[in-house]
């Protein structure tokens, strides 16, 4: 009874051995941020950012004194001029908020602008992470940057130094 036991455990241990994966860690957002092309394109759409931002905020301003203007007129004005004001002011708004729309939103400007300086740069370094992995025989790869429910790992399975080494 004891020898049959030991052979099952023995089996069980074997087996677990046997589907155990190797895996590596890397925080991709630190890889990025070593990284002088992608530090330098950041600047650069932040930058634009802000300024199309700018633009937007006076714009609504724009708006904005356009509406008080109106308030504090309203009371002078015919009912068929209150309505050409309120028409003008509405159509106004919706001329910057689809202004902004073209620039921050999903098929954006900026969005454009992110793609075409930022995918080079993340296919590099996607491409120099699959590679060392495919290299080293690891077969999986978990990304600490983007993984909030990642609570712990050892230094030794965190190759992040080594993936950004071999990008330079």
């Amino acid at each position: 009874m004891k020898r049959i036991i030991i052979a099952l455990a023995a089996v069980v241990l074997s087996i677990g051995a046997a589907t155990a994966q190797k895996y590596i860690v890397v925080d991709s957002e630190k890889i990025f941020r070593s990284l002088s092309e992608y530090n330098g394109a950041m600047t650069t759409l932040d930058a634009m950012a802000k300024d199309y931002q700018t633009k937007i905020d006076t714009a609504y301003a724009k708006v904005e004194s356009m509406y008080n203007t109106y308030v504090s007129q309203k009371q002078s004005m015919t009912e068929a001029a209150r309505v050409a004001r309120e028409q003008e002011i509405l159509a106004e708004e919706r001329k910057v908020a689809e202004y902004q729309q073209s620039v921050f939103g999903n098929e954006g400007l900026m969005m454009k602008k992110r793609i075409e300086l930022i995918q080079p740069i993340q296919r590099r370094v996607f491409t120099a992470i699959e590679n060392y992995a495919k290299s080293g025989g690891y077969e999986m790869v978990l990304d600490t940057a983007s993984n909030a429910s990642m609570l712990y790992h050892s230094d030794s399975v965190d190759h992040t130094t080594k993936i950004i080494e071999l990008l330079k």
